[in-house]
């Protein structure tokens, strides 16, 4: 029978080292300090990260960091910082963008992402192991997966610091420095939550399930473990505070779509949607035939620590609605992450096996080297594509009012890129764009321009034609209603051929690849900006 201390030595002490040699290289400093830097390589080239929903970000920081001091922007947004759970690129974006632009801190702060990501998995399964298992590889182009892509970089941020302080958090309980760590993971559990509470979430379940395994390979009984776990796991709790301060101060949002098992599936299948259908659902399956090779193999077996918090993750995003508060896609943005820790925690049941553990290990060096290099080779294509439809914004004065109109094929597998394109007219040219939108169950971004009519906020720039099965604006309908006077230009981004009887009262201005041009009649110009005044700036 085996005993605790055998069980605990099982589950993390290091397997010798091949005839008593050097570790072999997939353990080695120089392998990590090479997945780190190559996760930079998606985002190098590209001028605005090519992500869905990172236009309107950007369009955020603007108003944030020079509400103050243009003579614009002040006619159409407020913006008021709030103590939310949502925050962790404005945080950084908005005051290094004072120094050296919004789109320069922006590119920053994202191309960060995945790299931090990387790393809090490879400390993650080092901590879990007191190795790196040769499949541990396998995971790290999750970093990239469909959350990052949509473009949800708080939430993402989130992820990456919740996967480095679960890290520490794994270290600390090994090391048995248990006060030391309680006391800093208060703080840290703030640090997560202002980015996203999300990840703050994520990290409570991850330390919470690996403190009762933890808890259980000292002695207690899996009944008494949870209880204790959750005692070490209440540093983690104070946030609780803030999201009930938050809540009561918030301006709504629905909670929907529970259960909704269709979607769920679908959700799987895209954890790594990005441009090409049939290569990133093939992905999908490759990333999860390690998991299936340790389940049968009679060499391989997973952490009970990682695997339990696997099933808590599973079991979230069995539980979590697809929208929560108004925020929409909750329990997709859970799937990478969830994917990431049960890929993590295969291990070897006994001794390495290195033949099968070098075949494994390029294996997944293998799948790392082609989702990088197809999602470098996606982000390039979509960022030249951007810089060129940007093109029009050189034909748009300082201070105009904008309507964007982007055409949604509907269900195409690869993500439109210029959902939030038109916000990027804000960044540059201070304008108002129809594209913003208020952060969810805040008030930190308002809109506030009534002879927009409905065309005031996102997702009216979303048009469709007639027989998509998605509600909204068809094309047709939304040039139809535009309030012709209440804007200055209006900006067709990959808009399909439409009649030109369709576009009466607009000249043409400028045409490029995805990107037409117009203004209104034949006016020049945005009408005069009344600068504000000092009392009016501090309202």
């Amino acid at each position: 029978m085996i005993t605790t201390p055998e069980i605990v030595a099982h589950e993390a002490a290091p397997a010798p080292s091949p005839k008593g040699g050097p570790r072999p290289w997939w353990e080695g400093r120089p392998f990590v300090a090479a997945m780190i830097l190559l996760a930079f390589v998606p985002l190098l080239w590209p001028t605005i990260p090519p992500l869905v929903d990172v236009g309107g970000h950007m369009g955020r920081y603007k108003v944030a960091a020079d509400l103050q001091t243009s003579p614009y922007l002040w006619q159409w947004f407020h913006f008021h910082w709030l103590p939310i759970g949502n925050l962790g690129v404005d945080l950084l974006a908005v005051p290094l963008g004072k120094l050296i632009g919004i789109e320069l801190a922006t590119k920053l702060v994202v191309m960060s992402i995945p790299p931090l990501t990387v790393a809090g998995m490879l400390w993650v399964a080092r901590e879990v192991h007191n190795r790196l298992p040769p499949t541990a590889a396998f995971a790290l182009p999750l970093a990239f997966g469909h959350p990052f892509m949509f473009g949800f970089i708080n939430f993402a941020l989130s992820m990456a610091l919740a996967f480095l302080a679960f890290g520490l958090w794994l270290r600390l309980g090994r090391l048995e420095k248990l006060k030391l760590r309680a006391l800093l993971f208060v703080p840290i559990s703030f640090v997560v939550f202002f980015a996203h509470t999300f990840g703050w979430g994520m990290l409570g379940l991850l330390c919470f399930s690996a403190e009762t395994v933890r808890q259980h390979d000292h002695g207690r009984s899996w009944w008494k473990s949870p209880f204790v776990a959750g005692f070490h796991a209440a540093s983690l709790a104070f946030p609780a505070l803030l999201v009930l301060m938050w809540r009561n101060d918030a301006t709504g949002g629905i909670t929907a779509h529970w259960f909704d098992w269709d979607y769920k599936w679908n959700y799987l299948l895209r954890m790594f949607r990005d441009r090409w259908e049939t290569y990133d659902i093939a992905s999908a399956a490759l990333v999860t035939a390690p998991l299936a090779l340790a389940i049968v193999h009679p060499k391989l077996t997973l952490s009970r620590n990682l695997f339990f918090s696997g099933l808590v993750l599973a079991a979230t995003y069995a539980l979590l609605p697809r929208v929560v508060f108004g925020s929409a896609y909750a329990d997709m943005r859970l799937v990478p992450y969830a994917v990431a820790i049960f890929i993590l925690a295969i291990r070897f049941k006994r001794e390495t096996s290195y033949p099968l553990a070098t075949w494994l290990a390029f294996a997944a060096l293998g799948f790392v080297v082609m989702r990088i290099g197809g999602t470098t080779a996606s982000m390039t294509i979509a960022g030249m594509k951007q810089n060129e439809q940007l093109k029009a914004l050189d034909h748009v004065p300082m201070g105009s009012r904008v309507a964007v109109l982007v055409w949604d094929r509907c269900d195409q597998w690869a993500l439109r890129r210029s959902d939030h394109l038109g916000a990027i007219a804000t960044v540059r040219r201070d304008a108002y764009t129809n594209d913003h939108w208020p952060m969810v169950g805040s008030a930190l971004l308002r809109v506030h321009y009534p002879a927009a009519g409905i065309f005031q906020r996102d997702p009216t720039q979303i048009v469709r034609d007639p027989g998509c099965s998605k509600e909204g604006w068809r094309v047709q309908s939304a040039l139809r209603y535009i309030p012709k006077d209440s804007f200055d230009y209006l900006w067709l981004i990959d808009m399909r051929a439409i009649p030109d009887d369709w576009l009466d009262g607009w000249t043409p201005v400028w045409s490029g690849e995805g990107s037409r041009l117009f203004r209104r009649g034949a006016v020049e110009g945005p009408p005069p900006v009344t600068r504000r005044t000092a009392s009016e700036r501090d309202r």
